[in-house]
């Protein structure tokens, strides 16, 4: 087999195991998205994990595995990075309007060649301080980016008042919890299994209180 054909099956067998049911097309564009970041990476250092089947489980179905709790029409993914999980997430569910926001240059100019390479209908990316960035989005996703209380204090105001704030961590965050700011609350803690992971992962639900 190819690395593509081998990329692809490890990446085919993860969507069954998380029983998610894509696009015809997502496994071909998810698998060019991967490719596009290696190559990047090389020369723009966006991501630590270099080994591409560790970038399928690592990036593409860990970011995957949130995807039953993503709701609304608009999306805002803050501290996107390479674009994790938003332009995995584009992909796999089109027909949102997605924010990409970092303060990365580097990591901005790739999700802008993402998009453009991809064809990403809907998606656009900002280099901005996430405090810094206006409008009201019905979900918001957020990786390894800061603390719920950082997070949410510096970009709860683009939660709309019916939205959800869904915020990715390994291990479960009970010492943050105390942390969440006034007029937050607490929805839901989803233990996730991403396929070929052993890490622990979670998934916190909040919402306006």
């Amino acid at each position: 087999m190819t690395t593509r054909d081998a990329l692809q099956t490890q990446l085919e067998q993860g969507i069954a195991a998380l029983g998610l049911h894509l696009p015809a097309d997502a496994v071909p564009r998810l698998l060019d998205y991967q490719a596009l970041l290696e190559r990047w990476n090389a020369a723009y250092n966006l991501t630590a994990v270099r080994d591409p089947a560790e970038m399928v489980t690592r990036h593409l179905l860990d970011s995957l595995a949130i995807l039953p709790y993503v709701q609304g029409r608009t999306l805002a993914d803050l501290g996107t990075g390479p674009g994790l999980p938003g332009i995995v997430l584009a992909i796999a569910a089109p027909g949102r309007e997605i924010l990409l926001v970092d303060s990365n240059g580097k990591k901005v100019r790739f999700l802008r060649e993402a998009i453009r390479a991809l064809k990403l209908d809907g998606v656009r990316a900002v280099q901005s301080r996430v405090e810094d960035v206006e409008g009201q989005y019905d979900c918001v996703t957020a990786r390894a980016f800061a603390s719920l209380a950082d997070m949410l204090g510096w970009g709860g105001h683009l939660l709309a008042p019916d939205g959800i704030w869904l915020a990715m961590k390994g291990k479960r965050p009970d010492d943050e919890l105390a942390g969440i700011p006034a007029g937050f609350g607490l929805r839901g803690t989803h233990e996730l299994a991403v396929p070929g992971l052993s890490a622990e992962r979670h998934l916190l639900v909040l919402g306006h209180a």
